[in-house]
């Protein structure tokens, strides 16, 4: 996609973020189409269009993808997803994350030195989640977040905090591939292995990798996870690692959910979360769909 494009689609993302805000406490009342629209100030066919740029579906189809019945089933449907997933290496039409996706820890004796001598590019772009601060270094992408209210100073300050000895350079164009990486990702389609480059413990190490095995458009809980890497008594260890990704997106966290179909915190606003998961979920019915066209043909 072209930067205007993602501009776009950011700016969409905004008020797709109010309407989900709006959901979460006017769920019980099953707001109709019409107060939906009100709710971001746009008339009914204006908001259909900016669903359809946005995701490609009508805001009643993406909503349902939001309940907690939905997560339900898809908790349901995910019983030992991650296991499979890693025995197989394939998932539904995609290819795993964990198959393009490699990574390289730092050695306890590079994060004692906190970045010293360590070169990051780093850059602000536009995306169909808003604005995110994206930095790289020539061993991979190290950073990613979302601007909060629109803050880059404060965005950059957590960067600075995470590599304080590094050297930044501003770099735009060196680091908008990272957005369409994280699209393709999204879609378990990626082109090409996206390199990350991350500190943790051994402990968040092993989460990490076991949230690339998760599907796009699929879910498990922060039990399933545990389970995963060996350790079922641990789910609020895994929630603690969770919440201290580097990579949100790149390393899928936003498909850990609680056990009881609650979509759960995020560290970047639960609004922000459903959107991700509900655009995963369209762009893999949407793909279904087009997939039983092109068979009925």
């Amino acid at each position: 996609m072209d930067t205007t494009t993602y501009q776009q689609l950011s700016q969409d993302y905004t008020r797709i973020e109010q309407v989900i805000d709006y959901l979460q406490t006017h769920y019980q009342e099953h707001p109709s189409l019409n107060e939906l629209a009100r709710s971001v100030n746009l008339s009914e066919y204006h908001f259909q269009r900016l669903f359809s740029r946005w995701v490609g579906i009508s805001p009643k189809r993406f909503m349902q993808y939001l309940t907690k019945e939905q997560a339900k089933q898809l908790l349901a449907e995910s019983e030992d997803l991650l296991s499979v997933s890693y025995a197989t290496g394939l998932s539904g039409p995609g290819r795993l994350h964990d198959l393009f996706v490699n990574y390289e820890a730092v050695t306890p004796g590079e994060y004692k030195q906190r970045g010293q001598g360590l070169d990051i590019h780093y850059g602000f772009h536009s995306s169909p989640f808003g604005e995110c601060l994206v930095a790289v270094t020539s061993r991979g992408v190290c950073h990613l977040s979302f601007l909060q209210d629109g803050d880059r100073e404060a965005a950059f300050s957590r960067l600075e905090e995470d590599w304080p000895a590094a050297i930044f350079t501003l770099d735009h164009a060196g680091t908008k591939n990272v957005i369409d990486e994280m699209l393709d990702l999204l879609q378990d389609q990626p082109e090409a292995p996206v390199r990350l480059y991350i500190k943790g413990t051994n402990f968040q190490i092993k989460v990490w990798e076991a949230l690339l095995n998760i599907p796009s458009g699929s879910v498990v809980s922060y039990e399933d996870v545990a389970i995963h890497i060996g350790m079922p008594g641990a789910s609020r260890a895994v929630g603690n690692a969770i919440s201290r990704n580097p990579l949100p997106v790149l390393i899928p966290c936003h498909r850990v959910i609680r056990k009881n179909a609650e979509f759960g915190d995020y560290r970047y606003g639960s609004s922000r979360k459903k959107a991700l998961l509900g655009w995963e979920m369209a762009k893999a019915d949407l793909v279904g769909a087009g997939n039983n066209m092109m068979v009925g043909a």
